[in-house]
């Protein structure tokens, strides 16, 4: 495994996206707690999660708690394990989204967050989405006073734009290491948070990091599955699984990068963590821009 940095912390350089453990089509508990342990076996050290990640009405948290069950009956150390965890959305139980972004709302879903999870603090606590009907400051504002509170350790930003990042950056200051977009071979409207997250030090952690080769359940699939392309070309002569090619193919893209590809299967979150050490050639580099470039227009 390779590593790559989030604030001061060292974390493999691709994680687990915990989300397809908990909501809909989820795998029983006994494939979803394999599924953690694989990844742990395989070196992960960055698991993703929210409290918002669940299927049916009054399971909030179920992923949160799920995911603490598991590194709690993982047979070796976890104390190098960041968990991620977001708050700001709700899921009714209808299969819709929710944004509720008020101070209050943020302060108390981090501390329950944290009752979840089993900690004293949050290692990176993470701002799911902007709610259009709350000033960005206010909310921004509820995770510094939850730093100052000791309740989280980092902040981390979702779902944003540039102007929000150097807002969001003002009132934060280096307690802000992360920005979760939207980023993939397929979807690339991120582009300029992503280089505004590397020319400011912070860890950008793609969600979808699959689309165009994998679907996703977040927000809906983010286009159908492709085959045919250059990754699938790529990956081919190189033995290894499209999916992995992609993977390798972000990380290639910028040093702030760190995928952190869904799984709800041993094998899928295995495969994942070998992209970390696929190196690409110029070649296949520059093939796999103009594959992406045709695959998000």
């Amino acid at each position: 495994m390779r590593y790559r940095t989030i604030g001061e912390l060292k974390v493999s350089a691709i994680g687990l996206g915990a989300m397809p453990l908990s909501i809909e089509g989820r795998p029983d508990e006994r494939r979803a707690m394999a599924t953690v342990h694989a990844a742990l076996d395989a070196g992960i050290t960055l698991i993703d999660t929210a409290d918002s990640y669940h299927w049916h009405a009054g399971e909030r948290g179920h992923n949160e708690r799920l995911v603490a069950r598991a590194l709690r009956s993982y047979g070796g150390d976890t104390s190098g394990v960041l968990v991620a965890t977001k708050g700001g959305r709700g899921r009714p139980g209808d299969g819709s989204w929710t944004v509720t972004g008020t101070p209050e709302h943020l302060r108390r879903a981090a501390e329950e967050s944290a009752v979840r999870l089993g900690v004293e603090a949050i290692g990176l606590y993470q701002l799911h989405k902007p709610d259009p009907g709350v000033p960005w400051a206010d909310s921004v504002g509820a995770l510094r006073e939850l730093l100052d509170a000791g309740t989280i350790r980092a902040a981390g930003i979702s779902n944003v734009t540039s102007g929000q990042i150097r807002a969001a950056r003002v009132l934060l200051g280096d307690a802000l290491v992360s920005v979760q977009n939207q980023y993939s071979p397929a979807v690339r409207g991120s582009e300029a948070e992503l280089r505004l997250s590397e020319r400011s030090g912070l860890a950008f952690l793609p969600w979808s990091p699959l689309g165009g080769i994998s679907r996703s359940a977040l927000d809906g699939p983010s286009g159908p599955a492709s085959e045919g392309t250059a990754f699938h070309r790529v990956a081919a002569e190189r033995g290894v699984s499209p999916q992995q090619v992609a993977l390798a193919w972000l990380l290639a893209r910028s040093p702030a990068m760190v995928p952190v590809p869904g799984a709800s299967r041993p094998a899928s979150v295995q495969d994942s963590a070998r992209a970390a050490e696929l190196d690409l050639d110029a070649a296949e580099s520059a093939l796999l821009d103009d594959a992406a470039d045709r695959l998000s227009r």
